[in-house]
């Protein structure tokens, strides 16, 4: 709690050009006495502050209330500023330090990052789906508390089918994907990653964790991201793509894409990923203008099935209203 009010009452001298021990007081809710020994301690320990007597007197900031006690450049606090603002997808005790933080910046600076805190909105639901206001798991504090401070934690977990576990993982690092939030940890089992939604309980130990000295958290989600990826879209076929109908093919399958070399007749080979023959050949049903399936065969049958099919459907009203005529 000392702490907190040592920092505090840095601020307060950044913000005024001078304050008494009784505004101390007051403002931190503790006796004048109190006051008084945590400015002479913040004194004590090299903190460039001093104090003058008599009427009018007060504590105050070598060089002036001005001091840039955060180290901040002015672009620096801006982009910091930006994650503040009252749409952004920070944690409110993110949103709420950053305000605070703002106290400490030099008055030119405050002003900035205070436009910077609302001048930006995201959002991130995609057009044309429901909108979801996203809620933090109920335990994702005490998992990050846990990755802070380097323990290790009994973990209950439900499986897909609602299977209730208990295990002790090394919690490395906590990673937002979209909406959802998952644990990277290390088990007996090797590393894992878990929805931090679906876990039940978490109680802490004392026991440290077990952390690789290479281990860099963004690496390691892109190799975990890389492996769901795979399994979830085990499937791969050949095709050749006319060189216009390739920008279409990225929208439409994005990371899914794999685009090669040119061929002699001016079509781009491409690798396309997906979770079935059936589901893949649907996808590319509309595409029919822009991409030649080479390979695998199942995937060819199946868009000819589904040409049949919709020449059978749509070709026989179109012979009606043809012969109507």
């Amino acid at each position: 709690m000392r702490t907190d009010r040592l920092v505090a009452i840095l601020l307060m001298l950044q913000r005024r050009e001078q304050t008494t021990a009784a505004e101390v007081a007051r403002e931190l809710e503790v006796s004048e006495r109190t006051a008084r020994r945590d400015l002479d301690a913040l004194a004590m320990a090299g903190v460039p502050i001093y104090s003058t007597q008599g009427r009018g007197g007060g504590w105050r900031l070598v060089g002036g209330a001005r001091t840039d006690l955060s180290g901040l450049t002015a672009s620096e606090a801006r982009a910091l500023f930006l994650v503040a603002g009252p749409a952004s997808a920070a944690t409110p005790a993110v949103k709420a330090a950053l305000r605070k933080l703002v106290q400490a910046l030099p008055e030119p600076f405050r002003v900035q990052a205070e436009a910077a805190a609302s001048s930006l909105v995201m959002d991130p639901q995609q057009w044309g789906t429901n909108r979801v206001e996203p809620r933090p798991p109920q335990f994702l504090d005490a998992l990050q508390d846990a990755v802070i401070r380097g323990v290790q934690v009994r973990l209950g977990y439900l499986d897909r089918k609602g299977a209730e576990t208990e295990r002790t993982v090394h919690p490395l690092g906590i990673v937002a994907k979209g909406l959802s939030w998952y644990l990277v940890a290390n088990t007996d089992a090797g590393r894992r990653t878990f929805r931090v939604d679906r876990v039940s309980s978490v109680d802490s130990t004392d026991d440290p964790v077990h952390r690789p000295d290479d281990f860099d958290l963004a690496a390691s989600w892109r190799e975990i991201a890389d492996e769901v990826d795979r399994k979830r879209t085990p499937l791969e076929i050949q095709a050749l793509c006319v060189p216009d109908g390739v920008g279409v093919l990225q929208m439409a399958f994005g990371s899914r894409l794999e685009v090669g070399g040119t061929k002699t007749d001016g079509r781009v080979e491409v690798v396309i990923r997906g979770h079935s023959e059936y589901m893949l050949a649907g996808e590319l049903s509309g595409l029919i203008d822009y991409v030649e399936v080479t390979s695998p065969q199942g995937v060819r049958d199946h868009l000819a099935s589904i040409g049949a099919t919709l020449v059978k459907r749509y070709g026989s009203v179109s012979d009606r209203g043809e012969a109507d005529d």
